[in-house]
């Protein structure tokens, strides 16, 4: 599902996408970052895949030095090339 920039649910859905991104750039699999961060695999499925629930700026504090990414990279766009 697609969120228009000016829905609150937009930020969930790009912070989900970007926490699987960087889960997956380390090797890690949705068990091994659940394990890793004391939270269930649940949750951190539902985080990537919008399911929709909402987490708490300590979760994502907690996530980002797990993951060893600035807190800020999960919450980027990425970069489109204007051609």
């Amino acid at each position: 599902m697609q969120f228009d920039r000016n829905d609150e649910n937009y930020v969930y859905d790009l912070v989900g996408k970007n926490i699987r991104k960087y889960r997956k750039l380390k090797g890690w699999t949705q068990a091994e970052l659940a394990e890793k961060s004391t939270y269930s695999k649940q949750f951190i499925s539902n985080i990537e895949n919008n399911v929709h629930q909402t987490f708490s700026l300590g979760t994502l504090w907690h996530l980002s030095l797990v993951l060893d990414v600035e807190l800020y990279k999960l919450c980027m766009e990425e970069e489109t090339s204007k051609v």
